[in-house]
């Protein structure tokens, strides 16, 4: 049984979704599709996540924004967020709440294989 493999991504563009789930999932990893971060924190399926993939820039709660909320609650996850307006400001508080990767659209499947596979291997064990 796969615990801790499943990657949540939350973007509102439903066709980067989408895309983003298909190279997922062809990695190994099962795949919760959110349309934005008030979705997933309010989905209550968030303490079986290893990993987000999430958009920095929606309507409403940012990436960012959810970033920080989890912080605030005590919510360590490890987070890949891909952004079109990537600036320096954002990759530097990004980082600096933890992100594993901050990466530009469009994304390159290569770039977020190498993000996953940083992660701390969780749950491969035999129980």
């Amino acid at each position: 049984m796969h615990t801790h493999r499943i990657v949540s991504i939350i973007d509102d563009d439903e066709s980067v979704r989408i895309a983003t789930s298909r190279l997922v999932r062809s990695l190994g990893w099962d795949v919760r599709l959110y349309a934005s971060a008030e979705d997933f924190l309010d989905s209550g399926e968030i303490s079986d996540v290893a990993c987000i993939i999430s958009d920095v820039q929606m309507p409403g709660i940012t990436g960012l924004e959810m970033q920080r909320r989890l912080l605030d609650g005590g919510i360590m996850l490890p987070i890949i967020f891909i952004s079109a307006f990537a600036s320096e400001t954002v990759r530097r508080q990004a980082l600096g709440g933890g992100a594993v990767c901050v990466l530009s659209k469009p994304v390159d499947g290569g770039a977020v294989s190498r993000c996953l596979e940083t992660l701390p291997a969780e749950g491969g064990e035999p129980h």
